[in-house]
């Protein structure tokens, strides 16, 4: 059986996280969770994960600050970034830096659809 790829999910909202996080595991991701922005930074610093998704209100720091983050490390540059957020717009504001973005509320069932893209090669 092939390795699986890793994402990780940020996101303060534990019932989102979850949600988020089981659709991931569905499309083949082994996931982590992170529930606040400084602790998604410090773990980014040490680690590259094929995927992240991203909420954009997170306590300590923000998700836009991760995303520009991500963008500016050529380590993480062109790994894939889907952003959740309530704000339209933030989200049209992050729609450049993104490869994907979607307006809560989401259901599983379109996160998993639509997660369903950056599947890892081997379970595509």
């Amino acid at each position: 059986m092939s390795e699986q790829q890793q994402a990780l999910v940020i996101e303060d909202d534990f019932d989102a996280a979850v949600i988020f996080s089981q659709a991931l595991v569905m499309n083949g991701f082994q996931t982590e969770i992170i529930r606040s922005g400084d602790k998604a930074l410090e773990r980014l610093k040490d680690f590259r994960p094929a995927l992240v998704l991203l909420d954009l209100h997170l306590p300590q720091v923000a998700g836009t600050d991760i995303l520009a983050y991500i963008r500016s490390q050529e380590r993480l540059r062109r790994m894939r970034v889907i952003v959740v957020t309530a704000d339209p717009r933030m989200a049209e504001l992050c729609q450049a830096e993104a490869d994907l973005v979607l307006l809560k509320p989401v259901s599983f069932t379109q996160v998993r659809e639509l997660v369903s893209r950056f599947r890892p090669a081997q379970q595509a």
